[in-house]
């Protein structure tokens, strides 16, 4: 149990910080997953459909930006690590882009 003022205000300060990074956390792991569905819908309709892979290289560009967008603002927010943001983003570019690699 807390005795002082200021470490009974760091308690409520800290929980209040863990909310806000445990939510974007997961708005992260929400976005990395409906990229990698949309990777996977892609990847299908290719094959099946035998559609030009050009149709969905614009979304899956615009997807994998936006992914790593918030990835490096959780870790300007020191949300998450930068080692961790680096592992992710190289993760999903050679799902992304397996051509590339």
């Amino acid at each position: 149990m807390a005795n002082t003022k200021s470490s009974k205000k760091r308690i409520k300060i800290n929980k209040r910080n863990r909310i806000q990074n445990n939510s974007y956390k997961s708005l992260i792991k929400s976005h990395e997953k409906n990229h990698l569905s949309l990777i996977k819908t892609s990847n299908e309709q290719v094959s099946s459909v035998g559609e030009e892979k050009s149709d969905y290289t614009a979304l899956l560009r615009a997807s994998f930006s936006s992914v790593v967008s918030q990835i490096d603002k959780a870790v300007k927010k020191k949300i998450i690590h930068k080692n961790t943001a680096i592992r992710k983003k190289t993760n999903l570019f050679k799902k992304t882009f397996p051509t590339l690699n």
